[in-house]
């Protein structure tokens, strides 16, 4: 007797809308999604806002079979995390272990997000932009980015992988994507196709991450969104 085969679903699980430091709109990132990827299953993650998940997943019930996880890149104190399957914004500005267990408390899942990634960068806080680094294997996170498809995070990458699979911690592929063309260039594949599905295979450890290639257009207009908000970060020193 035959087993039954379990399709496979693909989500990217890390984008940024006009509502942070992206450049489309959640109905632009929305509307791309369905007519030029096979995703099934998005998270809208701005920083330390909501507002524009909320947006994205009111457009894709309205437009498609897409389904949408609302959450939020927070800034922590120590490093950026994910904050999935939430329903309301996460206070930036805590320890790493005090908002990992403020997106639990409220039933989220929480991702290391690029952990290893530094940079000299000073943002308006008057901090600088980065990783949670080692406390990836020390807190209770739900998940680690292992594939962060901006370019140049090669050497991140492999530390983030070796460092999951020490730990045998569910692995997460996602773009991190800032303008449309980067929108699944890495990507997560779970059994099954809703987000209820990506959920549980999440926290059973058994998702894999992967990656697709740029286009060379997609590279060249990363470099222009890198340049223009460089230019607007050091203006708003």
């Amino acid at each position: 007797m035959h087993g039954t085969v379990t399709s496979l679903g693909r989500a990217d699980l890390h984008m940024h809308t006009s509502f942070s430091d992206g450049w489309p709109s959640p109905a632009g990132v929305v509307d791309h999604v369905v007519e030029n990827t096979d995703l099934n299953v998005i998270a809208v993650t701005d920083h330390d806002t909501i507002e524009g998940a909320l947006r994205a997943a009111d457009r894709a019930a309205r437009v498609s079979k897409l389904q949408v996880v609302i959450g939020e890149e927070v800034t922590s104190r120590d490093g950026h995390i994910l904050a999935l399957f939430i329903e309301k914004r996460v206070r930036p500005g805590m320890s790493a272990a005090a908002t990992v267990h403020a997106i639990h408390d409220q039933g989220g899942l929480a991702v290391a997000a690029h952990p290893f990634w530094r940079t000299q960068r000073m943002v308006r806080s008057g901090g600088r932009v980065h990783g949670v680094g080692w406390l990836a294997a020390e807190l209770d996170f739900d998940a680690i980015e292992v594939e962060n498809a901006t370019p140049g995070f090669y050497v991140f990458n492999q530390m983030a992988h070796r460092m999951s699979l020490g730990l045998g911690a569910a692995e997460i592929g996602s773009s991190d994507a800032h303008i449309l063309d980067a929108i699944g260039r890495a990507y997560t594949e779970f059994r099954g196709r809703t987000a209820a599905d990506l959920r549980k295979t999440i926290e059973r450890g058994r998702t894999e991450a992967g990656r697709t290639r740029y286009r060379a257009v997609g590279l060249v207009r990363y470099a222009a969104w890198g340049f223009n908000h460089q230019r607007y970060a050091l203006a708003t020193r």
